[in-house]
């Protein structure tokens, strides 16, 4: 199956295998989910499926050379052929999933025996651009860091509410404690001058009609008579002094017809 020509030694490109004394480049590193590979030169000038795939996959940085595909390629195999893959040993990439021409789905493995592998890294090509998939764990560990993140600050927001809403409400109890305060104060003069009042108007006034006479053959009982006689004596001598602000003649008295 054809492949893509290696480029020779000593250029210095984006889609470069060798470095310019010629030296194999270094091994990637395990986390290199902050970075991205896109060489457009490249996509221009091939196909992008899935029998130029792993060529393209090959220049980026994310491309282990020491892997069990390189070792295929050197002896001008297809470098995911499973029939020669499962026969060795070590690190090796498989084409997991494909969706041309946008997406395609690479994992790193290491095989130790043709029915026994382990996976360690998985990466995707979506749309020319090559991303290493971040580890599940470190997903996790995203999304609960966030959804704490958010939690807190709800939290927060709701205390910060709750201790305006308390303000609120003991800046209401005080001012409606002095508004009770102000109206429960009696002034003591302004009482007096009512009762004043109150007194001379009862001294204009014509007197009490007396009493109707009792039925022939009745005879009131002497103690009765004499509780009346004292419960009028007792309201005379309650009666204030005549207010001497006010009553000041006849043009400070209040007339009746």
């Amino acid at each position: 199956m054809a492949t893509t020509p290696l480029p020779q030694a000593g250029t210095i490109a984006g889609n470069s295998n060798l470095d310019a004394t010629g030296a194999m480049p270094p091994l990637p590193g395990t986390d290199m989910t902050g970075i991205s590979f896109r060489d457009q030169v490249w996509l221009n000038s091939f196909p992008l499926d899935r029998n130029f795939v792993f060529d393209y996959f090959a220049i980026s940085p994310f491309y282990d050379w020491t892997c069990n595909n390189e070792q295929l390629r050197s002896r001008s195999i297809h470098p995911l052929d499973v029939s020669h893959l499962s026969k060795m040993t070590g690190n090796e990439y498989m084409l997991s999933e494909v969706l041309e021409p946008h997406l395609f789905v690479i994992r790193k493995v290491k095989r130790d025996s043709p029915e026994k592998t382990t996976a360690m890294l998985t990466y995707y090509i979506l749309d020319g651009t090559i991303y290493q998939a971040p580890q599940l764990c470190n997903v996790f560990a995203a999304r609960i860091g966030r959804s704490i993140y958010h939690i807190s600050k709800a939290f927060n927001i709701a205390a910060s509410k709750l201790e305006k809403t308390g303000n609120a409400d003991s800046e209401s109890e005080g001012t409606t404690s002095e508004t009770k305060t102000v109206k429960e104060v009696i002034d003591i003069k302004e009482l007096k001058r009512v009762d004043h009042i109150f007194a001379s108007l009862l001294r204009k006034l014509p007197p009490a009609p007396a009493p109707p006479p009792f039925p022939e053959g009745y005879a009131p009982p002497a103690s009765e008579a004499e509780k009346t006689l004292e419960d009028q004596q007792s309201l005379e001598a309650q009666l204030p002094p005549v207010d001497p602000i006010i009553d000041q003649g006849p043009a400070k008295r209040m007339k009746f017809q």
